[in-house]
C-alpha cells in the first residue's frame, strides 16, 4: 500500500485527458434518448434500477428483492395482496408472491424465501425463475419512452471456481428488455463499479462488487477491461455456512449480518464469531484469486503509478470490511502496486449507477 493521495497514473498526455473530458461531457449534450437512459443491476439478492431524475445530476433509484414464496391460493388472500399492492400472480393452486413482499410473508410464516437468481444467474433449480424475474423487471421498469432508449444491465464475470454458462442468462434478459422497446446491452458488474467510482482516475483500477451470490472483479485501464472474473462466494455463502455451524436459520443470520455486524469489534456470540471467520475466508479467497488472475495473464497494462481498489455491494457494507480487506492484502505479495482501498460512495447502488453511466455513453 502506498500514499493514497497519489494519482493512479500521470496525466502527461493532454490529448488523452481532453478526450476523456469530452466523453464525460457528452451525456449532458445528448438527445432525449440519453436523458431517458436506464441502468439496471440484476443481482442475486436484489434488482436495482437507476435513471436520471429531475434537476442537474440528480438520479433516482428503485430496488426490489429477487425473492418469492408460494402460498395456497384463496380469493381472500389474493384480495389482501391486491389491497396492499404486493406483487403476485396465480399459478395453478398457488399464489406466487415475489419482490419485497415475499420477505414479509416469509417472516410471517417463519419460512425461507426462494430465489429466482442463484450465484449471479437465473436459478436453473427454480422452474419459474424466468417468469418471476420478468415480473420483477416489469414492475420496476416501464416500457421505453422512445424506441431504442439505451439500457445497460449488469452480468457477472465468468466464475473462476465453477463451470457456468452466462450466455443463456444474458440472452434471456436482453431479449425481454429489448421487447420493452429498449436498446439493451450488458455490462460486466465489476466494470460498472469502475464507471461509477473511478472517473477521477480515468477509469483505471479495480472494481470489486461483493454481492449476495458472487464477488465480481474487473481490472480496467483507461476504461478498457483487462481482467474480469467472479468467485461463487458471496453473502449467501456466508449465510449458509454460518447457519450450518450455528444451527440457526438463514433469516436470522442475514439480519445480524446486515444490521448488527461490526467486523472491527470482538464477537459477542458464536454467530458473530462464525460471521467473522467466514468473512475472512471470503476476503482471502477473493484476494488470492485476484493475485492468481494477474499472474496468469499477459494482458496487464504497464501502469506508471499505483492503482486503487474500490469495494462495493451489500456484502462489503458491514463496518470493518474495508479494513479486513486491507489487512489480508498486506499478507500477500500482490503483483500490482495499490494506491488505496476504498468503499464505493453508495455500495448498494454503485452497480446500477455505473450501468446508467454506460447506457448514457451508449446513447
Amino acid at each position: 500500500m502506498v500514499d493514497k493521495n497519489k494519482k493512479p497514473f500521470k496525466k502527461d498526455n493532454p490529448e488523452m485527458v481532453e478526450a476523456f473530458e469530452q466523453i464525460l461531457k457528452a451525456p449532458e449534450a445528448n438527445s432525449e434518448l440519453t436523458q431517458n437512459a436506464i441502468g439496471v443491476d440484476i443481482g442475486t439478492s436484489k434488482t436495482v434500477f437507476a435513471m436520471n431524475g429531475k434537476g442537474n445530476g440528480h438520479k433516482d433509484y428503485f430496488s426490489q428483492l429477487n425473492a418469492f414464496i408460494a402460498v395456497p391460493y384463496s380469493r381472500f388472500t389474493e384480495n389482501i395482496l391486491k389491497q396492499n399492492k404486493i406483487h403476485h400472480y396465480k399459478l395453478a393452486d398457488s399464489l406466487i408472491v415475489y419482490g419485497d413482499g415475499a420477505e414479509v410473508f416469509a417472516n410471517m410464516l417463519n419460512t425461507e424465501t426462494r430465489r429466482p437468481m442463484r450465484n449471479g444467474l437465473l436459478n436453473a433449480k427454480e422452474a419459474n425463475a424466468i417468469e418471476i424475474m420478468k415480473g420483477i423487471l416489469n414492475d420496476m421498469i416501464p416500457s421505453a419512452p422512445f424506441p431504442n432508449t439505451p439500457l445497460c444491465f449488469s452480468i457477472p464475470g465468468v466464475p473462476k471456481d465453477a463451470a457456468t454458462d452466462i450466455i443463456y442468462h444474458e440472452a434471456i434478459l436482453k431479449r425481454h428488455l429489448d421487447e420493452k422497446g429498449f436498446k439493451s446491452r450488458s455490462i460486466n458488474e465489476g466494470m460498472a463499479i469502475i464507471f461509477s467510482e473511478l472517473e477521477r482516475e480515468n477509469f483505471t483500477g479495480f472494481g470489486v462488487s461483493c454481492g449476495g451470490g458472487m464477488c465480481n472483479v474487473c481490472l480496467s485501464y483507461l476504461s478498457i477491461p483487462h481482467i474480469t472474473f467472479s468467485i461463487t462466494k458471496g453473502g449467501d455463502h456466508i449465510d449458509d455456512a454460518v447457519a450450518s455451524v450455528t444451527n440457526e436459520v438463514n433469516t436470522r443470520i442475514r439480519d445480524i449480518k446486515e444490521n448488527q455486524l461490526d467486523l472491527l469489534a470482538n464477537p459477542d456470540n458464536e454467530i458473530e464469531d462464525a460471521l467473522q471467520i467466514y468473512y475472512d475466508d471470503l476476503i482471502r479467497t477473493l484476494i488470492r484469486t485476484m493475485k492468481e488472475s494477474i499472474e496468469q495473464t499477459s494482458k496487464i497494462p504497464k501502469v506508471d503509478a499505483p492503482i486503487p481498489i474500490v469495494l462495493s455491494g451489500g456484502t462489503a457494507k458491514p463496518n470493518g470490511f474495508k479494513e479486513r480487506f486491507e489487512n489480508c492484502l498486506k499478507e500477500v505479495n500482490f503483483p500490482l502496486e495499490i494506491s488505496e482501498v476504498r468503499l464505493a460512495k453508495d455500495p448498494l447502488r454503485a452497480t446500477a449507477n455505473g450501468a446508467l453511466i454506460a447506457a448514457m455513453f451508449e446513447g
